[in-house]
């Protein structure tokens, strides 16, 4: 007797979309779903593996290089695979969304890569979710094209040699895609994201030159880096292209992944091309693994911990030390501002600390680094131009000089800066505005000149959570408590209805976005990612 076929993914709670069988096809939910029953069980397992790890960074209060990996870090002969010709040179890379308008702005902007973002720049709607990867497939097969309602514009794509080289980024571990489900499991969305993709492009992209490039969001160890790599065998294997021809970049954005940079390039070195440091979900990821450590895990202000804070800097002087030590490129973090039509001298400061932040980076030894709008493309590219000149990279600067201690990366106490009431009134104006613009499906959004992301609204409640539990004393001599927190939330709430008028306050989502900032702010119950409750209320 043959064995059952097994179970069919269920697509549930789901209007049609335009052209969605172009994507969910039988074949593609086929391999989303031997994904799921393959891997889904070790993502489970990780995923409390975190929350131990977590109770025992509660227990202790400190972090240190693993013991047991000792021999990998020590073992100087093994190097990543090399680059392919597609991704040697990112010197500038441009992330975003992929709704159709950004799809094609992002490929034209001159930045060597798009980060095609399925994750903290994009609200998991189904819309968003099925369309972006529709936008992708129409940018291979160049059938891509928008004009814009309001404008009028057009929007089409270069010649292919002016593109940018697509590295897409699925959602993070944590999260579930609760519109594909298997036998009532909903299947994680990174599996969706990652899995949709893959099976429609990678042999597309190996017929244009180019591969299936990845870059993996708030990986937390070396064991979800050696998921990745599974998945990525099992999946070239299951369309049949050559092991190897998959690259991802990881993101080093959580601090417990920040210890184990060599052991996650060594888990991946057939697929990995480099590490990127993003820097408001690794604050996040600080503040969240630090949150009972008393006075001296306190962070101030988000913006004033720059790149040079001394913790910062033995993060970013690390990963590029272990990046080109093992061959990898190492990627810097995001210049976030988006230029003001209105206010010239507004640009003129802001683009002079684009540049400042981007010539430290190029300095450094980093390979290339991350621009949030078009326009800031050119100062980044002149930046590292400058020191890389006709060089595709800076991998033979070794950084031997650099040594950084466990102990480095987590002194946050070296920082002058303290918490500041105006920084509380900016984490309440900044949350509330993002997580509006979220629950409407917006993951990108501009707020106060500045390109602003899930990350952002991650370190802004968790501020407010850390400050109050802290027992913060401010400036003005307040102290950080829920009632402030609520009296300021409350304000702000009101500063907006007057602003934008009673009809588009009614129109909007912006109670719910207050309240649900609220909730993760001043929860006793550390909700361990604001997206988990928001999503719940996504439409």
């Amino acid at each position: 007797m043959s064995a059952p076929a097994p179970s069919p993914l269920a697509i549930v709670d789901a209007e049609p979309l335009p052209r969605q069988d172009e994507v969910l096809t039988d074949a593609a939910l086929a391999f989303v779903a031997e994904l799921h029953r393959q891997f889904t069980p070790r993502r489970d397992e990780l995923l409390a593996r975190r929350g131990e790890r977590r109770a025992e960074i509660a227990r202790t209060s400190t972090l240190d290089f693993l013991p047991e990996t000792a021999a990998i870090r020590a073992d100087d002969s093994w190097k990543v695979a090399p680059a392919p010709a597609a991704l040697n040179d990112r010197r500038v890379e441009i992330t975003g969304p992929t709704d159709r308008k950004m799809t094609i702005n992002a490929l034209n902007s001159g930045a060597k890569v798009w980060l095609a973002d399925f994750e903290d720049a994009s609200a998991p709607t189904w819309e968003n979710v099925v369309l972006g990867q529709l936008n992708l497939i129409d940018a291979y097969t160049r059938s891509i094209d928008f004009t814009d309602p309001k404008s009028g514009k057009s929007y089409a794509l270069r010649p292919a040699d002016e593109l940018a080289t697509v590295v897409t980024r699925p959602r993070g571990w944590h999260l579930n895609e609760r519109h594909l489900q298997l036998d009532g499991t909903p299947v994680p969305g990174a599996l969706v994201d990652f899995g949709l993709y893959f099976f429609h492009n990678a042999q597309r992209l190996i017929d244009l030159g180019k591969g299936p490039y990845f870059y993996l969001p708030k990986t937390e160890s070396h064991l979800e880096a050696r998921l990745w790599n599974d998945i990525f065998v099992f999946a070239q294997d299951y369309v049949g292209i050559p092991q190897g021809t998959v690259r991802a970049t990881v993101l080093i954005e959580t601090i417990t992944a920040a210890y184990e940079m060599e052991e996650i390039l060594y888990e991946l070195r057939d697929h990995a091309s480099g590490l990127n440091a993003g820097r408001w979900d690794y604050l996040f990821s600080i503040v969240k693994n630090f949150r009972d450590g008393g006075s001296k895990f306190v962070l101030p202000d988000r913006n004033a911990v720059t790149m040079t804070a001394p913790f910062m800097r033995a993060y970013t002087e690390l990963l590029v030390r272990t990046c080109h030590k093992r061959g990898a490129h190492a990627i810097g973090g995001m210049a976030a501002f988006i230029p003001s039509r209105r206010d010239a001298e507004v640009n003129k400061v802001a683009f002079e600390k684009v540049k400042a932040d981007k010539d430290r980076e190029a300095n450094d030894g980093f390979d290339g680094s991350w621009v949030a709008h078009p326009d800031l493309v050119p100062i980044a590219m002149a930046s590292f131009d400058a020191v890389l000149g006709e060089r595709p990279n800076q991998k033979e600067r070794l950084r031997e000089d650099v040594a950084v201690a466990a102990g480095d990366l987590i002194a946050i106490d070296t920082l002058d800066a303290k918490p500041t009431y105006e920084g509380l009134r900016n984490a309440v104006a900044v949350g509330i505005r993002y997580i509006e613009a979220w629950l409407r499906g917006m993951g990108a959004v501009a707020i106060f000149n500045l390109m602003e992301d899930a990350a952002t609204a991650e370190i802004s409640r968790s501020q407010i959570w850390q400050w109050i539990n802290a027992d913060v004393v401010f400036e003005n001599g307040k102290h950080a408590t829920a009632e402030l927190a609520r009296e300021v939330a409350a304000e702000e709430l009101a500063a907006i209805r007057a602003e934008i008028g009673d009809e588009a306050f009614a129109d909007g989502k912006w109670q719910q976005a207050h309240d649900l900032l609220l909730q993760v702010s001043l929860d006793q119950d550390y909700a361990d990612f604001l997206t988990l409750p928001a999503y719940e209320q996504l439409g």
